[in-house]
């Protein structure tokens, strides 16, 4: 029973889901608005549960070792629940005219629980059952829009290579269950010494970083991100890029990090390649883009890059950093991607049938038409770009600095010119949206729209201007790593 108790927001949410698919067979379609309504009230008691156990400090470990409850488990929980919620509050508006919402929610729901069982996983098995839940729920969300030829590429191309990274996961996999002979993460640790100077070892790292590289976004297993970003609905690309892919972050953590400590001076090689070649591609690649989803896109993938640092520099500073990194850019990108989305519903209702509603164009004096979407966008921008008061300068500075005193300079060199060159991107939509002429007069924005995007933009600056809390949560959850 407290092995239950312990996982209450994953019941709830879960009971939540079935909820709104029962009560979807039952309601008209001008009345289904409710549903959204009962996915947010599901979503702010698992967030209200997950904060108590971590405010507790429970620790626990459940089902045979196969799951526990930690500070790494919570943070990334509220990470994965937090971006449900901006996305749950902006699709209240976004399927308020859909017969499919109850599909739409419920699918939402399926996939942060599957985040949440990878978040709390201790075993192969359990992380490998939670990926593929929220794999499968995500894949068919990102077609929810099933008449847009755009949508159906972006699904089908997400499926395809979603398959094939599960299917490297489960190579490396199999081979470092063959030869520690248990899939219990701790028992993998226990017995990593088997796996040094063996090239069975070398296989099943390559293999891992391959599968967690699709999750992660990272070069050269990048290539589905913009274009799943670009063509899924924008509140679906929030999804992808606040919660998603720091699902393929904590799963590499427990794996790489904690399992696999014993190889660490070949990864640790890996990731140092894969850093610096991921955030450099990221971003030079984001400078030609006119589509904002897919600049978003490539400077998701340069930030990845950013985070992957961690791996690299491996102390107790750099992976609180690292964690700090993830729970703000999931805030920031989530953020960028609904006041995207906002610019997008407003060209549509105007035009049911425009095209390319995100590329920059429509960008042009937004600050005259749309301006609290225009300014949330600002300051979402610079904080991917690490400027102060902002949730992405705290992180950058921790994770930097841990690089520094690390004796990896150069690392962190590469990573600060980096930063430079993204504020060219960034401030091009910023020039856009506040120096450029414009036709029309004020628009106002629908209001759930707004509301997640102004939770968003709060996050933003309490994590920027008051960070000592939530820097203390991400160095709990890195001592977990490191024990």
């Amino acid at each position: 029973m407290e092995d239950i108790l312990l996982l209450a927001p994953e019941i709830i949410l879960a009971v939540t889901a079935l909820v709104v698919l029962v009560a979807g067979l039952y309601l008209k379609t001008e009345h289904k608005v409710a549903l959204g309504f009962i996915s947010v009230a599901g979503i702010i008691m698992a967030i209200a549960l997950t904060m108590s156990i971590m405010l507790a400090k429970t620790s626990a470990s459940m089902f045979y070792d196969t799951m526990v409850i930690d500070p790494l488990s919570q943070v990334f929980k509220l990470v994965f629940l937090s971006v449900a919620l901006l996305v749950s509050i902006a699709s209240v508006k976004y399927v308020s005219e859909d017969r499919n919402t109850e599909e739409f929610f419920a699918l939402l729901l399926l996939a942060i629980i599957g985040m949440m069982v990878v978040s709390s996983s201790n075993d192969l098995i359990t992380l490998f059952l939670g990926f593929e839940l929220a794999g499968l729920a995500t894949y068919a969300l990102v077609g929810f829009e099933k008449k847009n030829i755009k949508v159906l590429e972006a699904s089908m191309k997400y499926f395809i290579i979603g398959a094939v990274s599960s299917a490297f996961l489960l190579f490396g996999m199999s081979y470092v269950y063959g030869m520690t002979g248990t899939t219990n993460i701790p028992g993998i640790a226990a017995n990593a010494h088997l796996l040094v100077d063996n090239p069975i070892g070398i296989v099943a790292i390559v293999m891992l970083i391959a599968g967690f590289g699709y999750k992660m976004s990272l070069v050269p297993f990048h290539m589905w991100a913009p274009d799943t970003y670009q063509g899924a609905p924008s509140v679906i690309s929030a999804l992808l890029a606040g919660a998603s892919k720091k699902m393929g972050f904590i799963a590499a953590f427990k794996v790489i990090i904690v399992a696999l400590i014993a190889l660490n001076a070949e990864w640790q090689t890996i990731f140092a390649v894969l850093a610096v070649i991921t955030m450099t591609l990221g971003n030079v690649v984001a400078l030609s883009q006119d589509s904002v989803k897919r600049m978003l896109a490539y400077s998701s993938v340069a930030q990845a890059g950013y985070i992957s640092m961690a791996f690299v520099v491996l102390t107790p500073t750099a992976l609180a950093g690292g964690i700090l990194y993830i729970l703000s850019h999931a805030f920031m990108k989530a953020g960028a991607f609904i006041a995207v989305a906002i610019v997008g519903f407003m060209i549509l209702v105007g035009n049911k049938d425009a095209r390319d509603t995100d590329h920059i164009d429509n960008f042009r004096g937004l600050s005259k038409r749309m301006p609290i979407t225009a300014f949330a966008l600002m300051v979402f921008l610079l904080a991917l770009a690490g400027i102060p008061a902002t949730a992405g300068f705290v992180s950058k500075f921790v994770l930097f600095s841990s690089t520094i005193e690390a004796g990896l300079v150069w690392l962190a060199v590469i990573a600060i010119l980096n930063s430079a060159i993204s504020l060219f991107y960034y401030a091009r939509v910023i020039k856009y949206m506040y120096f450029m002429p414009t036709e029309g007069g004020r628009i106002t924005e629908p209001a759930p729209y707004a509301i997640a995007m102004i939770l968003a933009l709060v996050a933003v600056l309490v994590i920027g201007i008051w960070p000592e809390p939530f820097i203390y949560w991400a160095s709990e959850a890195a001592n977990v790593l490191l024990i």
